[in-house]
C-alpha cells in the first residue's frame, strides 16, 4: 500500500509560483504513473498533469499547459509540480495519486488508486 503526502500549497498572488511536492512511502514510486489532480469548490475533480513511470511520457491539461511542469525523482520517491504564472482559476485542493499504467500516463482520475490528502492552493490578490 502506498501512502502519499502532498505539501507546498499556500496563498499566492496572481502571476506567482508554487512548487508542490508529493512524498511517497510504503512502496517504490517507480512502479507507478503519477498524476496531479485538483478540485475547486463546487467543481468536479480534474487532472492537471501526469507522468509515466520512467518520466518518458508527460501530459498536461490544456488549462495548465505552458505554466505547470511535472517531474519525479524515483530515487527520492518524490514527485513535484512546479506551477508558474498562477491564475485565480488555479485555486483548488491539489492531490497526487498513483496508477499502475504499463506505458504512458492518463489524466483520468478513475484510473488512480492511491491518493494523498491534498494541499490547498489559493491564488488571490
Amino acid at each position: 500500500q502506498v501512502q502519499l503526502v502532498e505539501s507546498g500549497g499556500g496563498l499566492v498572488q496572481p502571476g506567482g509560483s508554487l512548487r508542490l511536492s508529493c512524498a511517497a512511502s510504503g512502496d517504490y514510486l517507480d512502479s507507478y504513473s503519477i498524476g496531479w489532480f485538483r478540485q475547486a469548490p463546487g467543481k468536479e475533480r480534474e487532472g492537471a498533469s501526469c507522468i509515466s513511470k520512467s518520466a518518458a511520457s508527460i501530459n498536461y491539461a490544456d488549462s495548465v499547459k505552458g505554466r505547470f511542469t511535472i517531474s519525479r525523482d524515483n530515487a527520492k520517491n518524490m514527485v513535484y509540480l512546479q506551477m508558474n504564472s498562477l491564475k485565480p482559476e488555479d485555486t483548488a485542493v491539489y492531490y497526487c495519486a498513483t496508477a499502475r499504467i504499463p506505458y504512458g500516463c492518463a489524466l483520468d482520475w478513475g484510473r488512480y488508486g492511491y491518493w494523498g490528502q491534498g494541499t490547498q492552493v489559493t491564488v488571490s490578490s
